[in-house]
């Protein structure tokens, strides 16, 4: 679809990587080894980063789902997932962070 995409393999690698300050949407795991997706997504807030969030999960718990539409992602997706609603998502990611200030 002519994006350019990163993959990490941990939260920590992507929160030390030098494209941090590139991201446009972080589209991430719910449950990860270390730090989860939504720990990474508070980390992010808390460092007055705030990026647009797609989340997916193998596992459909409502507090989880709760707390990530709360801190503002915009989807939160139980696999496996249709690719065209992941697609719908991150549009509307995307045309979230282009009229974000600063963007």
């Amino acid at each position: 679809m002519g994006y350019a995409v990163e993959t990490f393999a941990s939260a920590e690698e992507f929160l030390h990587s030098p494209r941090l300050n590139d991201t446009s949407c972080v589209i991430a795991d719910v449950r990860m080894p270390a730090m989860s997706g939504l720990d990474l997504q508070s980390h992010l807030i808390a460092s007055g980063r705030r990026f647009p969030f797609i989340f997916v999960t193998a596992f459909s718990v409502e507090s989880d789902r709760v707390r990530a539409l709360k801190a503002g992602a915009i989807c939160f997706l139980i696999k496996p997932c249709d690719g065209d609603v992941l697609i719908k998502c991150l549009d509307a990611a995307l045309a979230q962070h282009r009229t974000a200030p600063g963007a």
